[in-house]
């Protein structure tokens, strides 16, 4: 399912927990990581380097002047974009998290701010 990732030695996907990915010189540093427990013998990320694509770009119509530029390398692209979908799995929970988290700062707020009325009326009878 995964051609690209397999394609790079990448085979447990479902083990993936995240990915980065770097400029270093005239490279692109993808650093992917995995799931591990305590004990286990395989590595927690594998590193792997993509030159970056070297492109002259024309500045100047008029002039014929060219820029040289880089960019991201096609096949870290498709490598990219597979994580993505691999990462789009692990998010739907974290969403949930966020939701969560949200909630229980508004009832903080809430309590706070109650607490608060309660002490500025206590002050108020002194």
């Amino acid at each position: 399912m995964y051609k690209n990732l397999k394609a790079i030695g990448i085979t447990a996907v479902d083990s993936i927990e995240k990915y980065t990915v770097r400029t270093e010189g005239s490279h692109d540093v993808l650093k992917v990581y995995y799931r591990r427990e305590k004990g286990d013998m395989f590595a927690r990320s594998e590193k792997f380097k993509y030159p970056r694509q070297q492109k002259r770009v024309k500045v100047d119509s008029g002039s014929n002047k060219y820029n040289a530029t880089s960019e991201i390398a096609p096949t870290l692209r498709y490598v990219i974009e597979e994580l993505d979908q691999v990462a789009k799995k692990e998010i739907q929970p974290e969403v949930d998290t966020k939701t969560k988290i949200l909630a229980d700062l508004r009832h903080l707020e809430k309590v706070v701010t109650s607490k608060i009325k309660e002490i500025e009326a206590d002050l108020e009878k002194l």
